[in-house]
């Protein structure tokens, strides 16, 4: 029995024959036969064979046409659906890469604001060696700057809106631990050299795997946690030749390591649990909250001295210099910072210790070269290693998958 899609192309035959008379079984095309016809097509017979089961005839399904302007429609939609510089973003380079294109951006600025930081800091700290009451001007530049962007209008460049009392403790947690990693941080720098510090703060990514298993019970796979070696070890090998080992600048460095480890896990959950609050809004309210924690410790610490080491500094580089250094500085740690926790807010915490990782290596060339010291072959093969170990990283993220955090006994499945 033949098939409707062979009967279809012999009906325009058919209709030759009948009017021949060829056909058998064609009844006079009568009034009654003209009605019997129209309905039989309206059924979805031919016209002019008999409706036999087995011979009743389709409609061809209707050819679908591409049409280009409702495709441009859908994508324009599809990137309406991206908020902010993500939305810009997609009318540049499409829905699909603008999120990528935006934390690339993010990584960019944040790795250029951090190297100049670096360098004004250190050279602060050769005319002015007073970490505790550095870090409390970086903070207090910072909250400033929040509070005038706020105050202009610009709330999304700074606070977003007023939060809560849950809220602030939420963002409580990872701005102490913010304020005690900042301080260390600057101890560390100013008792030793960049390249000590950076070394020794390689460590991070490997804290970060550590507290997001104990903290969100999410496990970062073995391969991936393996890949981290070749990255910390090149890192350290790179920066060898310039190490000035004291256990001041050591124990601080590594302090600011857990600090910081738990500040990018806790500020990772308090960005995910706030709602209507983003990376930027939370890291505003992270320096202003540090401010309330640096600032008496400063004062306790530094404060018999201080007014003496300010009167030395500038009779060594001229007020000018000393202010503006200090306003600069805070402004590019603010900056900086603000862009680490927008990268930190797209990605996970393990991949956001890795970028820490990368920018060390950065940080380390830069600063070799803008103080006058020598890349010896052991840096230059270091820093290599560090990179391909990053490549190792991002290929093992591909390939091995963090399984989901266990859900807590009791939770819907």
């Amino acid at each position: 029995m033949l098939s409707s899609q062979i009967i279809a192309p012999l009906a325009p035959s058919a209709v030759v024959a009948a009017r021949r008379g060829g056909l058998p079984g064609l009844k006079p095309a009568g009034a009654a036969g003209r009605q019997a016809h129209l309905q039989a097509h309206r059924d979805g017979a031919s016209p002019f064979l008999p409706a036999a089961p087995g011979l009743r005839l389709r409609r061809p399904s209707p050819v679908v046409v591409a049409d280009p302007a409702k495709e441009v429609v859908a994508t324009r939609a599809a990137a309406e659906e991206l908020q902010g510089l993500d939305g810009a973003a997609a009318k540049v380079f499409g829905p699909t890469l603008a999120p990528s294109i935006v934390t690339s951006g993010f990584i960019t600025m944040w790795y250029a604001l951090n190297v100049v930081f670096n360098l004004t800091n250190k050279s602060i700290f050769k005319f002015f060696p007073y970490p505790w009451t550095v870090s409390t001007v970086h903070v207090l530049v910072g909250s400033i700057y929040c509070l005038f962007t706020y105050s202009i209008g610009l709330k999304q460049a700074s606070f977003g809106r007023v939060i809560n009392k849950e809220e602030f403790k939420k963002i409580s947690g990872p701005a102490i631990m913010h304020a005690i990693g900042h301080i260390a941080a600057n101890v560390s720098f100013a008792a030793v050299a960049i390249s000590l510090t950076h070394t020794v703060k390689t460590l991070e990514p490997a804290f970060n795997s550590l507290l997001s298993w104990i903290i969100t019970g999410q496990a970062t796979p073995f391969p991936v946690v393996l890949s981290l070696v070749p990255i910390m070890g090149g890192v350290a090998l790179a920066s060898a030749a310039e190490l000035s080992f004291n256990w001041l600048g050591f124990g601080s460095a590594m302090l600011s390591n857990i600090t910081f480890a738990f500040r990018a896990v806790w500020g990772k959950g308090a960005i995910k649990s706030i709602p209507n609050l983003d990376s930027t809004a939370v890291y505003a309210y992270t320096t202003l909250i540090s401010v309330f924690f640096c600032l008496p410790l400063a004062l306790i610490i530094e404060g018999p001295t201080l007014k003496a080491g300010a009167k030395a500094a500038i009779a060594k580089v001229g007020a000018q210099t000393f202010y503006t250094s200090l306003l600069a500085v805070g402004l590019f740690y603010h900056l900086y910072n603000q862009f680490a926790f927008n990268t930190l807010g797209r990605v996970n915490p393990v991949s956001h210790g890795v970028c820490n990782v990368v920018k060390r290596v950065v940080i380390i060339g830069t600063s070799v070269v803008f103080f006058g010291n020598i890349l010896t072959t052991q840096t230059k093969i270091g820093t290599a290693i560090a990179l391909f170990g990053t490549y190792l990283y991002v290929e093992a993220q591909k390939r091995f998958k963090a399984p989901p955090p266990p859900q807590a006994e009791g939770a819907a499945a």
